[in-house]
C-alpha cells in the first residue's frame, strides 16, 4: 500500500514513524512536514492511507482530507492529532481512525490490521457494480456492454432491488412510468429481458440472474457493489458516496434515503 504521513511537528512525525515501523516492519510511509507538499505528491502518485495531523499552518488536516478523498474516494484517512475537539468533523468526513499523540503502538496496531484486513477482504468476485455516480457493471473489469439501454436500466433496477424480485408488471411500471401496460410493452420487455440474459451469458456471467416464473432478482452474494458495501458499512463504499445513487434513474429516488439512514432498501 501507499501511506503517507503529514505533520509539521518533526518529532512527531519522526514518532509517528517509528510507531508505524514498530507495528508494521514492511509499512514504508512517505513523510511531509506540509500538507501542500502531500497534496502535490498525491496528484502525480496514488495514496491508499493517509495519517494527518490536524493543526497545521496554511491547511488544516481536514481541509487537506477533503482534497485527497477528491482525488482517491477510497483512500482511508487516520487523523493524528493532540486535540480531541476534531473528532466529530473527522469522522463527518468517514475518516477510518481518529488518533491521539503520543500514538500507542497497540491503537496504530488496530488502524492497520482494520486497513490491511479490508483490503485483503473476501475473495474477489467477477463482476462488479458501480452505482454511485452513474451505473455501470464490470466482469473481470471490462465493461459490460448492452444493445438497449432499457437492458442496462433492468439491471439497474435488480440490483437496487438487492436480491428481492421484481414482477414483469412492476418492472414495466417503473422503466416506463406512466405509459400504459398492454401487450406491446410486455413484449418489449421480454426482449429486453433476453438482451440481458444474453449480455450477461456473453461472459459466463448470467448466473448473476435468478428467473423464476414471472419474476426477475439478481444474485448479490455474485457482485462487488458499491452500495452493498456502503450499506454494510465499508469505509471505502462510504468515503466514495456523494449523494449520487443511480442518478440517471428517477424510480432510484425511493432508494435515496436508505444512505442517509444506514438501512438497506426495502425489496
Amino acid at each position: 500500500m501507499n501511506v503517507i504521513a503529514i505533520d509539521d511537528e518533526p518529532l512527531a512525525l519522526k514518532d509517528l514513524v517509528r510507531t508505524l515501523h514498530g507495528v508494521m516492519p514492511a509499512c514504508e510511509p512517505l513523510t511531509f512536514a506540509t500538507p501542500r507538499a502531500a497534496l502535490e505528491h498525491a496528484r502525480r502518485e496514488p495514496v491508499d492511507v493517509a495519517f494527518l495531523d490536524i493543526e497545521m499552518p496554511g491547511m488544516s488536516g481536514l481541509s487537506l482530507a477533503k482534497e485527497l478523498k477528491d482525488l482517491y474516494p477510497d483512500l482511508h484517512v487516520v487523523f493524528v492529532t493532540s486535540y480531541s475537539q476534531y473528532a466529530v468533523d473527522a469522522f463527518a468526513l468517514h475518516a477510518t481512525g481518529y488518533l491521539l499523540k503520543p500514538v500507542h503502538a497497540e491503537d496504530l496496531a488496530r488502524e492497520l490490521t482494520f486497513i490491511y484486513e479490508h483490503r485483503a477482504g473476501n475473495p474477489r468476485k467477477r463482476v462488479r457494480v458501480q452505482t454511485f455516480g452513474g451505473f455501470e457493471i464490470f466482469v473481470d473489469d471490462a465493461p459490460l456492454a448492452f444493445k438497449r439501454s432499457k437492458s442496462k436500466e433492468l439491471l439497474a433496477l435488480l440490483v437496487d432491488r438487492h436480491g428481492g424480485s421484481v414482477s414483469a408488471r412492476e418492472a414495466c411500471a417503473l422503466l416506463w412510468e406512466d405509459a400504459p401496460h398492454n401487450a406491446s410493452q410486455r413484449s418489449y420487455y421480454q426482449t429486453i429481458v433476453a438482451d440481458l440474459r444474453s449480455a450477461l451469458a456473453s461472459v459466463q456471467a448470467d448466473d448473476v440472474l435468478v428467473k423464476a416464473w414471472n419474476s426477475l432478482a439478481v444474485n448479490p452474494d455474485l457482485l462487488d457493489c458499491d452500495s452493498y458495501r456502503f450499506l454494510e458499512g465499508d469505509p471505502a463504499a462510504i468515503n466514495a458516496y456523494r449523494n449520487d445513487y443511480l442518478p440517471s434513474y428517477s424510480w432510484a429516488e425511493f432508494s435515496v434515503g436508505a444512505f442517509h439512514k444506514g438501512a438497506r432498501p426495502s425489496a
